[in-house]
């Protein structure tokens, strides 16, 4: 099954709102200061970002490879207030092609983790290509010590209308991370199951410092914790922050 083809439908129900306010509050702090107003959601997912900056004022593009997790966001208009809703684009993030710049992208939840490195260098050189000259990017990583400390473990995501399973298992070659997820959901009064297979890839927060550095962004800093603060060497989730 492809990667958030069940999982979609549920994901919301798993995944706690206040990550998502979270980075909500620290996009539209570093956003708003710097004058920004157009945004670019790489890899939104569900959109509930892209719909919590669009109800503080951004203009905002959500773009994501699943069709399954875009027909989600594309029908979450009614729990929000907003004047200009999100405009939601079917693309990967290493294909991106957008009609014109923005000031500012965001790409949340370990996202870039789903890229390998060749993908990685391609998404973050067509981000530079769309972003305007001022413009900044925050994204966020695992380290390759959170991978280290996940392998082999078993976790267990619970709402009302699911209950996942899911595995982590490191390559021997520690460069990437195969995620197991089983999702069960009621059918009447049984269960359905479904399984999908997603993949994250390791990638050293100092090594892409420099290939930002290299494809022309400035600026780069790595952060930990939202709001952003200084990074510590127990932080095993990382901030990166690049200007254009």
């Amino acid at each position: 099954m492809n990667a958030y083809e069940a999982l979609a439908g549920v994901y919301d129900s798993l995944m706690p709102a206040q990550a998502y306010s979270a980075w909500a509050e620290a996009c539209d702090a570093l956003f708003r200061a710097r004058g920004l107003k157009t945004v670019l959601d790489l890899g939104c997912g569900t959109g509930r970002l892209s719909w919590r900056l669009a109800e503080k004022g951004y203009e905002v593009i959500g773009a994501d490879i699943s069709s399954d997790m875009l027909a989600e966001a594309a029908s979450a208009g009614e729990a929000y207030s907003v004047s200009i809703a999100p405009m939601f684009i079917c693309q990967a993030m290493e294909e991106l092609d957008l009609y014109g710049t923005v000031q500012a992208a965001v790409c949340s939840m370990d996202g870039i983790n789903y890229l390998d490195s060749e993908a990685l260098r391609e998404a973050l050189r067509r981000v530079h290509l769309f972003l305007e000259p001022g413009g900044v990017f925050l994204f966020d990583l695992h380290t390759p010590a959170r991978f280290r400390a996940m392998d082999g473990e078993t976790y267990c995501s619970e709402s009302d209308s699911a209950f996942c399973v899911w595995n982590a298992l490191l390559e021997e070659d520690g460069s990437a991370c195969r995620y197991l997820i089983d999702i069960f959901t009621p059918a009447g009064k049984l269960w359905r199951r479904s399984r999908e297979e997603h993949w994250e890839y390791v990638h050293d927060p100092e090594e892409v410092c420099a290939l930002l550095l290299s494809l022309g962004f400035s600026e780069v800093s790595i952060r930990a914790g939202l709001p952003l603060r200084e990074r510590t060497e127990k932080d095993e989730r990382v901030f990166l922050l690049a200007v254009r």
